[in-house]
């Protein structure tokens, strides 16, 4: 039997990667196809090599091969990174780091929009994805609500360019929802637009790429752990037992096998309040102890305490993040979370 290049190219489109919902041709991942008499040689590219997909694709491609070719075709399959190929949407990023949370309203848009700003201002390039499709709060935090990326042409394909401001690249799920739309999207949907921003954007060369991710355990958390080379997670919570409970929960999630992804540490959100005219003041209205306790079970660090400051409110609705402006106190306690998270993903870089 005479095997052609393309009759291979048509055969691997019947191979599907789940985690992107679409065939590994038009993902771009055949890197090279090699025939020679009967032995077929294909070179297949995944955002990363551990991804238990792997195997999936590995047996697919064997099986589909010779479904079209018959037992007797040879079919070698050699699988590569990524970051090995120097290629990929993401292979200028070095460092992803997820902010993650077990419940809505601890705060964690607030956190991920002044860590982006505080890694910045250490001299970082920075990028933040808004990837909470229910409550979208980048925009607004970043003063570019109602605006749209960008669009360019990548190899053959056209991709987005992310906003930018305050020196931070900026692509949120909010910039494709009307603020007055009711969202109805299954998971597969919410996946592949999750996918879209991540994969079929131009991010460029980012030292870290900071993702505001919908609370609990779902869908996006699932495509994340699976698809993507994330360097550690960020847990956000506030003081009371019900919120590091919720946390916990779903920091036990990426400690599940085939899921393992670093948890940075902790950090505790509304730790407390002072009143600006008594500074030595401070009232812990949400409780003490339970988030140590947390990151004592968890044996990871607090990366930070926020307190309960009226500015922080002010400047995210504002549209300028808090750690923008030098002159408030609170932006010290961010810019301490960044240099805790910062000395973490050293540690991990060795």
């Amino acid at each position: 039997m005479f095997i052609t290049n393309h009759d291979v190219t048509d055969a691997l489109k019947e191979v599907i990667f789940f985690a992107k919902q679409n065939n590994i041709v038009d993902l771009n991942m055949i890197d090279d196809i090699e025939i020679k008499g009967n032995e077929v040689k294909v070179t297949v590219i995944f955002p990363k090599l551990d991804d238990p997909a792997v195997g999936i694709i590995y047996n697919s491609v064997v099986k589909k091969l010779k479904e079209k070719f018959g037992d007797e075709v040879k079919v070698d399959v050699k699988p590569v990174s990524e970051a090995d190929k120097g290629k990929g949407p993401l292979a200028g990023v070095k460092n992803i780091i997820a902010v993650i949370s077990g419940k809505g309203g601890v705060g964690k848009s607030t956190v991920a929009a002044n860590l982006a700003v505080s890694l910045h201002k250490s001299g970082h390039k920075v990028g933040i994805l808004d990837a909470d499709i229910m409550g979208p709060s980048v925009p607004i935090m970043f003063g570019v609500e109602g605006q749209n990326p960008g669009v360019m042409e990548r190899e053959g394909k056209t991709v987005m360019v992310p906003l930018e401001n305050y020196g931070i690249k900026i692509l949120s799920l909010g910039f494709f929802v009307q603020p007055d739309q009711a969202l109805m999207w299954r998971g597969s949907m919410i996946n592949n637009a999750f996918n879209q921003l991540m994969s079929d954007s131009e991010w460029g060369n980012l030292d870290f790429l900071v993702i505001d991710m919908p609370p609990g355990t779902g869908d996006i958390q699932l495509t994340l752990a699976q698809s993507y080379n994330i360097r550690g997670t960020v847990l956000v919570t506030t003081p009371q037992k019900v919120a590091t409970a919720d946390v916990r929960r779903a920091a036990m999630m990426y400690r599940q096998d085939k899921l393992t992804i670093p948890l940075l540490g902790i950090v505790e959100n509304m730790a407390y309040f002072t009143p600006e005219d008594m500074p030595e003041k401070k009232y812990f209205i949400f409780g003490q102890g339970a988030t140590d306790e947390l990151a004592k079970e968890l044996d990871i660090p607090i990366l930070g305490r926020i307190p309960i400051v009226e500015k922080i409110r002010e400047a995210g609705d504002g549209g300028a993040p808090v750690s923008l402006n030098d002159e408030t106190p609170v932006t010290k306690s961010f810019i301490d979370v960044a240099a805790n998270v910062l000395k973490q993903v050293e540690t991990l870089n060795g």
